[in-house]
């Protein structure tokens, strides 16, 4: 083996055991005797470290299953903690009211971070690495597209019946499982293997590439599991000492953490010129969101009161889920066409940060109104994006696909 060789290898294997060391001191430590400093310290590392585990294990994955399955597991897991809180306010919501407050604001909040910060990022970062002025989006995401299309549309009947109720979970899941179906029976990813995924590629067979893709994610999945709803709380107990309002702190601090792993997946992704991957984990998780975690939290709701009630939404809940879909819309016709460009992404990051600056109830009603308009402008000057959009509704896309 040559020198330059060796000290390739060496780099690898150093990336890949500093990676593995990363969630140790969190995942051995004993959590009662810290304080929320250190918590969310060592809790932060170990989602970094989880986040590099998981993208090599994606990018392993992908020799073996269709991409898009391999991007829904990945979705699936960074997402974990999220499912893990909301579903927590959920179940209380039975006991104590003020709960159904705290699902839905952490739900809301979660899904517009994911467009409005996540999505957005990862294009910014594609342009800037490659020097392009948009990320080109590969025609096999419009399997993600189509579902997260569907369960956008749904999403605005939720708001006019004041509530999440059964026949929310029974189509919203559906969709979930449909979606699942169908990722299954994608493409295989083709893409050349870099870095420590090359490195365990290049030095396993088949079975062993195997184990090792499974043996990674198994241990990032645990590792984000014991870290991110600590991080997220302790957060959100530091903010505390700010003269922030709970609802936002419930709303936007703990989603930020608890959506970190993905975020971090999808911009090393996009660091390492597969911006394409990026958008696609975090597309996939959008989908998840409004399919599987949505329809979930009536049912939690339900089996914790044990009674076949709906999830109740109050005035101010039913604006953000509004607004959450209008985002959502808006959102998908601009990626609709394969085209993600800088000034879209510009476009979605500022509109999200004045919601942040200006939480009242006209602006939340103005954005979403804004968000609807410019969607129907789209829909009528765009030919592409028209014929785009109709293809998704009819369950199958174009024939570039």
């Amino acid at each position: 083996m040559s020198a330059p060789a060796a000290s390739s290898n060496f780099r690898v294997v150093a990336w890949l055991a500093i990676a593995l060391a990363l969630p140790l001191p969190w995942l051995l430590a004993p959590e009662a005797s810290l304080g929320h400093v250190t918590i969310a310290s060592l809790t932060g590392i170990a989602i970094v470290g989880a986040a590099f585990l998981l993208s090599w294990s994606v990018e392993l994955g992908e020799q073996d299953l269709p991409q898009s399955f391999a991007l829904l597991v990945l979705a699936l897991v960074s997402v974990l903690p999220e499912y893990a809180v909301d579903l927590t306010f959920a179940v209380k919501a039975a006991e104590d009211p003020t709960y159904a407050h705290y699902a839905v604001a952490n739900m809301t909040g979660a899904n517009r971070l994911l467009i409005g910060l996540g999505w957005t990022s990862v294009v910014l970062l594609s342009c800037w690495r490659a020097r392009s002025n948009s990320l080109l989006i590969p025609a096999h995401h419009r399997l993600e597209m189509r579902y997260l299309l569907l369960s956008t549309l749904y999403s605005f009947t939720i708001p006019l019946k004041g509530e999440l109720n059964l026949i929310d979970a029974v189509v919203l899941l559906g969709l979930f499982v449909a979606y699942v179906v169908a990722a299954t029976k994608g493409q295989h990813g083709e893409n050349e293997l870099v870095g420590p995924a090359a490195f365990i590629d290049a030095h396993t067979n088949t079975l062993g590439r195997r184990l090792v893709a499974i043996g990674l994610l198994v241990y990032a999945t645990i590792a984000i599991f014991q870290s991110a709803e600590p991080f997220a709380e302790s957060l959100v107990e530091l903010g505390h000492g700010l003269p922030i309002d709970e609802f936002l702190l419930v709303q936007w601090v703990a989603p930020l953490a608890s959506e970190s792993p993905e975020f971090l997946v999808a911009l090393m992704f996009a660091w390492r010129m597969r911006g394409d991957l990026g958008i696609g984990a975090l597309i996939s998780s959008k989908v998840n969101q409004w399919t599987l975690l949505v329809g979930a939290l009536p049912v939690a709701f339900m089996v914790a009161s044990g009674a076949l009630i709906g999830l109740p939404l109050d005035s101010r809940q039913s604006e953000e889920l509004f607004l959450t879909s209008a985002q959502s819309l808006l959102a998908t016709m601009l990626i609709i066409d394969l085209d993600f460009s800088r000034t879209e992404a510009v476009l979605l990051t500022g509109a999200f940060g004045v919601q942040l600056f200006f939480p009242d109830a006209e602006v939340r009603l103005a954005f979403g109104a804004l968000y609807i308009v410019m969607f129907f402008g789209l829909l009528v000057h765009s030919r592409s994006r028209r014929q785009a959009f109709f293809a998704l509704l009819r369950y199958r896309a174009r024939p570039s696909d």
